[in-house]
C-alpha cells in the first residue's frame, strides 16, 4: 500500500456505530466520566425513572438496593414499563419487538417526548436507561402490570433472549437490577453516602415518596426510610439544623402559573438564620442546579423588591444614608427552590443552569404574591428578617471600609516587608503555586527551600480568625487574612471577587503534623469555602503532607509519612537478618511466606483494635464463643442489655422481631385515639433501628483464619500459647522459640529498633531547608491532596457543626466517633 492511499479519507472511512454501541464507545459523552461519578449516574439515571413515574402520580415506593455482589437493584410501584408489540420498530428490523427492548436498547426511546405521559421529567434526552444497559456487564428487568410478571436479560445493551412471561404475580411496578461493566469503569464500588446524599435530596424535593436504601454490603449501615412529608419545608429544617434560625416554621410558598409549553409549578421554603453567609439550593425537575438559572434570579429579584417595599411602607428605615442590597437582604437565608417546568432549557448537557426565560417570570410573580401576602400577616417575622438586613447592610459599609483600607495596606506591606510574602518569578498564575506555612521559623525554612521559579511562600502567625462566626467587617480587620488577600490577588466578597486575577493557581496549606496544625488547616479551610468558594469549586486549594519521622539505620535515612507505614518499615528492618522455621520443617520460611504470615498477623492487629475500640476487650471476645465455636459477630441493645449476636441470620431474625414489637406498640398507640384526633402523619409508622455494633466483617475474619490455615495456625494463636508455632533465627544462627503469633511482632519490631536512629516532626520549623524540599515542596517527589467539593450540602453541616456557635451538635459528633478516633495527640 502507497503512503497516498493509507491516508484516504472517503466514504469509507465514515464509521456508523450502530445501536448503544455508540455510548459503549464514548460513554463519557452520555454519562460524564467512566470514574465514580459516572458509575453513580447509573443509578440516578434508573431512579430518576421511578421519580418520573412518581411526578406523573404513578409511583409512591422506591427501593435501592446495593448487593453484596457489587450489583445495583431499583424497585418502584409504577405502572410498569410498557411491554407490548412496538409496531413501528418492529417493521424496521423485521421481528417483534416489545416496547420493553425498544425503551432498554435504543437511544432517545422513551416516555418523556409525548407531554401526554409525563407532564415533568428530569431525564430529557431519553438515553437514560439505555445508557445503563449499554454499560452494564448484565441488566435483568422485571415488569409486574395488570397481575402478570415478565423478565428480560440484556448484556452490553444487547438482549439476551424474547420477553419472558412468569406467570401472575400481585405486584405492580418495575425492577432494574444491573451490574457495572468493569472494562468501562475504572471503579465499581459504589459510596453509600454518594447515593445516600441524592436520594435524600430526592424524597425531600418529592413531597409523599418514600426511598427506602439498603446496603446489604456492610451491615454497619442501617437501612434507610427516606419519606418527608413537610418536604421542602423539612430540607430546609434539615440544612438550618445545626443553626439557630430566627423564627421557627420556614416560610413555604406554592403556585402554579401558566408558561410558554405549559403549566409551571413553583416550590419555595426559606428561613433565615443568625449565620452571615447565604445557604440556597435550586432544583429544576429534582436536577440541582448549582449553577443557578432563571428561577434564582427570579426569586431574588421578587425577594429584594417585596422586603424593599415592606421597608419604604412601614418607615423602617431611620438612615438616608444606608441602602439594604439585596445581598443584605439573604444574609442568612437558607432557601431551597424547585420548579417543576414541562421543557427546561439547559445551558450545556450538564444541567448546571436554567436558561428559560417565562420561569424567571414565572417564580418572580409567584413568590412576590404570597411573600407579600405573609409579611403583612405575620409582622413579628418580618420584623427580625428586616432587622437583620439592616444589620447586614451596616456591616456592609463598614467591611467596604475596611477592605480598601485592607488591600491599601497589604500592598504597601507586600513592598515593604519582604518577610510577609516571598513572591516568585513566574508570572503565569497556572505554573505558580504559594505555600500557606505555620510560623516563621517554617516559613524561613520553606523560603531557602523552595524553587524560587514558580513557588512563593506566605507565612502566617498562629490561627487565623475563625471566620464562621464573624461578619467580613471584623473577618478583614485580621493581620493574616488580609495578607492572604493581597498575596492571592482576586479580592473577596461577592462584589470584589474575581478567578481571573487570582496570581496562583495552586494554594497549599503546608501546617505541622499536630494538632494545632489541623486547626489552623480547618480554619483555613473554613475561610476559603466561606468566603473564597470558587477556589474550592475550581480545585486551587491543596493540603501537603509532611512526614512525621525520618528513620537513619547504618547511614541510610527514611522519611515516613504515617504510623502504618512506620510498623511496616520496622518490620520490614526487624526481618532483615534474621530468618524463619516452622516446628518440624527443615528449611526456613520463603521472604513470600514470610510477608504472607506478617499480613495475616497485621490484619489480626487491625481486627483487635476495631474490636477494643468498640468498647469489648479482646479477651472477652475470645472467651465469648458459642458451643459451635463461633466468635460473636454482633454486639445488639435489645432494651438496656447488650447481647452477643453469631450469625447474620440470627441478627436478621432479631431485627425483624424488633420490627414486630415496635408495629404492635404503634397500632395499639393508635387505637387508643379517637379517630377524629388521627393525623394521617401520626398513622405512619416510623421504624427505629435495633442499636447494635457490628464487630467484625465476616469476609475480613475468613480471609484471615484462611491466610493462618495456610501455616496450620489458628485464630486462637495469636493470643493463646498451645505449644511452640516456630523458631526466629538471628545471624549468629542463634534460635529464639515463638509461641503465639503476638509474641512473634513483637519481637520483630524490637529487633526492628535496634541501631536506627527515630527523628520525630512535630513542626515543619525543625526541617532543614534541604529537607523540606525532599519531603513536601519537591513536585517530583512530594504528596499534595487536592481539596474538592462533591457536596455543599454535607459540606455546610459539616463546617456550621464544626465550626459554628451551636456547641450540642458538636458534642454529639465527638461522642459518635470518640471510638474509631485515630492519631490521638495529648
Amino acid at each position: 500500500m502507497t503512503e497516498e492511499n493509507k491516508n484516504t479519507y472517503d466514504a469509507s472511512s465514515i464509521t456508523v456505530l450502530e445501536g448503544l454501541q455508540a455510548v459503549r464507545e464514548r460513554p463519557g459523552m452520555y454519562i460524564g466520566d467512566t470514574h465514580s461519578a459516572g458509575l453513580h449516574q447509573l443509578v440516578f439515571e434508573v431512579v430518576d425513572n421511578c421519580i418520573d413515574e412518581a411526578l406523573a402520580g404513578h409511583c409512591s415506593l422506591i427501593t435501592v438496593t446495593l448487593n453484596k455482589d457489587g450489583a445495583v437493584t431499583v424497585e418502584d410501584n409504577g405502572r410498569g414499563i410498557p411491554i407490548g408489540i412496538h409496531e413501528k420498530e418492529s417493521k424496521k428490523q423485521g421481528r417483534e419487538v416489545t416496547a420493553l427492548e425498544v425503551v432498554m436498547t435504543i437511544l432517545h426511546a422513551g416516555g418523556k417526548f409525548d407531554k401526554s405521559t409525563y407532564k415533568v421529567s428530569g431525564g430529557l434526552h431519553g438515553v437514560g436507561v439505555s445508557c445503563v444497559n449499554a454499560l452494564s456487564n448484565l441488566l435483568h428487568v422485571e415488569v409486574h402490570k395488570s397481575g402478570k410478571a415478565y423478565s428480560m436479560d440484556f448484556s452490553k445493551g444487547k438482549p439476551l433472549h424474547a420477553l419472558k412471561h412468569n406467570g401472575s404475580t400481585t405486584k405492580q411496578g418495575t425492577i432494574v437490577h444491573f451490574i457495572p461493566d468493569n472494562t468501562i469503569f475504572s471503579t465499581t464500588h459504589y459510596d453509600y453516602d454518594i447515593l445516600l446524599k441524592r436520594l435524600r435530596e430526592l424524597a425531600f424535593l418529592n413531597r409523599g415518596i418514600r426511598i427506602i436504601y439498603r446496603d446489604e454490603r456492610d451491615t454497619s449501615h442501617p437501612e434507610e426510610s427516606l419519606f418527608y412529608e413537610g418536604g421542602l419545608i423539612s430540607f430546609v429544617s434539615y440544612l438550618n439544623e445545626n443553626k439557630v434560625p430566627l423564627f421557627k416554621k420556614p416560610i413555604y410558598i406554592h403556585g402554579v402559573r401558566n408558561g410558554v409549553d405549559g403549566p409551571i409549578d413553583v416550590e419555595l421554603a426559606l428561613q433565615w438564620n443568625d449565620t452571615y453567609s447565604e445557604n440556597l439550593h435550586s432544583y429544576v425537575n429534582n436536577i440541582s442546579t448549582r449553577q443557578g438559572g432563571s428561577h434564582v434570579s427570579g426569586f431574588s429579584t421578587a425577594l429584594t423588591r417585596v422586603l424593599n417595599q415592606y421597608i419604604k411602607s412601614n418607615n423602617m428605615l431611620k438612615s438616608d444614608k444606608i441602602s439594604v442590597s439585596g445581598d443584605d437582604m439573604r444574609e442568612g437565608l437558607t432557601a431551597v427552590i424547585s420548579v417543576k417546568v414541562p421543557n427546561p432549557q439547559f445551558e450545556g448537557q450538564t444541567k448546571q443552569r436554567l436558561g428559560n426565560s417565562d420561569v424567571g417570570s414565572v417564580v418572580q410573580v409567584i413568590c412576590g404574591e404570597e411573600l407579600s401576602v405573609f409579611l403583612n400577616e405575620n409582622p413579628a417575622v418580618a420584623k427580625l428578617i428586616i432587622e437583620k438586613s439592616i444589620i447586614a447592610a451596616q456591616a456592609r459599609e463598614a467591611a467596604k471600609k475596611a477592605r480598601e483600607l485592607t488591600i491599601r495596606k497589604s500592598a504597601l506591606d507586600s513592598l515593604r516587608l519582604p518577610g510577609k510574602l516571598t513572591d516568585c518569578q513566574e508570572k503565569d498564575p497556572s505554573l505558580c503555586e504559594v505555600f500557606i506555612v505555620e510560623g516563621d521559623s517554617a516559613g524561613g525554612s520553606a523560603r531557602m527551600g523552595r524553587d524560587r521559579r514558580f513557588q512563593a511562600v506566605l507565612p502566617i502567625k498562629g490561627k487565623i480568625l475563625n471566620v464562621e462566626k464573624a461578619r467580613l467587617e471584623k473577618i478583614l480587620q485580621n493581620t493574616e487574612v488580609g495578607a492572604m488577600i493581597s498575596a492571592f490577588g482576586c479580592g473577596i466578597g461577592k462584589d470584589n471577587f474575581s478567578l481571573e486575577k487570582l496570581r496562583y493557581h495552586r494554594i497549599i496549606i503546608m501546617t505541622d503534623a499536630d494538632v494545632d496544625g489541623s486547626h489552623i488547616r480547618t480554619l483555613l479551610l473554613t475561610f476559603f469555602y466561606r468566603h473564597m468558594p470558587a477556589l474550592v469549586e475550581n480545585n486551587y486549594i491543596y493540603i501537603a503532607q509532611s512526614p512525621l519521622y525520618r528513620v537513619t539505620r547504618k547511614k541510610v535515612s527514611q522519611y515516613i509519612h504515617s504510623e502504618r507505614e512506620m510498623d511496616d518499615y520496622l518490620l520490614k528492618l526487624g526481618m532483615s537478618d534474621l530468618k524463619i522455621k516452622a516446628v518440624g520443617a527443615t528449611e526456613v520460611l520463603g521472604e513470600d511466606r514470610v510477608q504472607y504470615l506478617l499480613k495475616s498477623i497485621l490484619d489480626i492487629e487491625f481486627m483487635i483494635g476495631s474490636i477494643e475500640r468498640k468498647g469489648i476487650p479482646f479477651r472477652e471476645f475470645l472467651q465469648a464463643r458459642d458451643s459451635e465455636g463461633r466468635f460473636p459477630r454482633y454486639q445488639v441493645m435489645i432494651g438496656d442489655e447488650a447481647q452477643f449476636v453469631f450469625s447474620d441470620a440470627e441478627f436478621s431474625q432479631l431485627k425483624e422481631e424488633n420490627e414486630r414489637v415496635q408495629r404492635l406498640a404503634h397500632e395499639e398507640t393508635i387505637s387508643s385515639i379517637p379517630v377524629d384526633e388521627q393525623t394521617e402523619s401520626m398513622k405512619h409508622f416510623i421504624y427505629r433501628s435495633l442499636p447494635f455494633l457490628e464487630l467484625y466483617e465476616k469476609e475480613q475474619m475468613d480471609k484471615i483464619r484462611l491466610s493462618l490455615s495456610d501455616f496450620n495456625f489458628s485464630f486462637n494463636d495469636y493470643m493463646i500459647a498451645n505449644g511452640k508455632l516456630f523458631d526466629i533465627i538471628n545471624e549468629h544462627g542463634e534460635e529464639t522459640a515463638i509461641f503465639t503469633l503476638k509474641e512473634a511482632i513483637d519481637f520483630l519490631r524490637v529487633n526492628g529498633r535496634k541501631g536506627i536512629e527515630i527523628q520525630r516532626y512535630k513542626g515543619l520549623g525543625e526541617m532543614n531547608a534541604d529537607q523540606l524540599w525532599e519531603t513536601t515542596m519537591d513536585p517530583e517527589q512530594r504528596t499534595l491532596i487536592r481539596v474538592t467539593l462533591p457536596d455543599a450540602v454535607a459540606a455546610d453541616h459539616m463546617f456550621t457543626m464544626l465550626m459554628g456557635e451551636d456547641v450540642p451538635p458538636r458534642r454529639a459528633f465527638i461522642e459518635k466517633h470518640a471510638l474509631s478516633v485515630k492519631n490521638l495527640d495529648i
